[in-house]
């Protein structure tokens, strides 16, 4: 008898030894869960190109709630993850200014967006680690990053042929009534006429034939 309950007592004490280390290694998480953590800040639109999309209430309304995301803890981001979710659907069906709607920047919204799917995915799992959750926030500021760096790059090129000095009077144009579309084509054939007119210029001289008879 007396060893029945020895060894019952030992059960109890593994037990409750099992216990409070499971219990204590839970609270640990939970603790690791509450730490802020500061992420590398998103690249933004440039300053020059901003009055371009200030019209863009759902780019401005993403940008706006991703900073949060910049020094965030895991149960912020969590708690936030369902109206980030939201918030990128709307900028993915909103009517983008058209120099945006084209397939590449189409597929960065896309990626945004699907990563901003997995985050509100992660709050349904239990025993998700704050590791897994600073991975996903890392990789969503990557991919609205990825978003302004194409705005940038779109609105540069834009920028750039805007500027090309087009030389009016070869064409005879009056150039308020020229748009940046004809402007961009108006130039490009004065291109293809300059390479002509420099490969002609470069081919060899055509000999005289009756002059040579003369000669003779």
């Amino acid at each position: 008898m007396k060893q029945f309950i020895y060894f019952l007592f030992c059960v109890c004490f593994i037990s409750c030894g099992n216990h409070k280390e499971k219990k204590s290694e839970n609270i640990q998480e939970v603790s690791k869960l509450s730490i802020v953590k500061t992420h590398p800040s998103f690249e933004a639109v440039k300053p020059i190109f901003e009055k371009e999309v200030e019209n863009w209430q759902e780019l401005k309304a993403v940008n706006s709630f991703l900073k949060k995301f910049e020094k965030v803890s895991p149960n912020e981001a969590l708690t936030n993850a369902l109206e980030l979710r939201d918030l990128v659907k709307n900028l993915k069906d909103s009517v983008k200014p058209k120099i945006f709607d084209i397939p590449s920047f189409n597929a960065r919204v896309n990626v945004l967006h699907n990563e901003t799917l997995r985050l509100a995915d992660l709050t349904l799992i239990f025993a998700i680690t704050p590791e897994e959750i600073n991975l996903q926030i890392g990789k969503i500021l990557s991919a609205f990053s990825s978003i302004n760096s194409k705005i940038n790059t779109i609105l540069s090129k834009k920028r750039f042929e805007d500027a090309i000095d087009i030389k009016l009077e070869y064409i005879g144009i009056d150039s308020t009534k020229i748009d940046s579309i004809s402007k961009n084509a108006i130039d490009k054939k004065r291109k293809e006429d300059l390479l002509k007119n420099k490969n002609l210029n470069n081919s060899p001289p055509i000999r005289n034939k009756t002059n040579k008879k003369n000669k003779r």
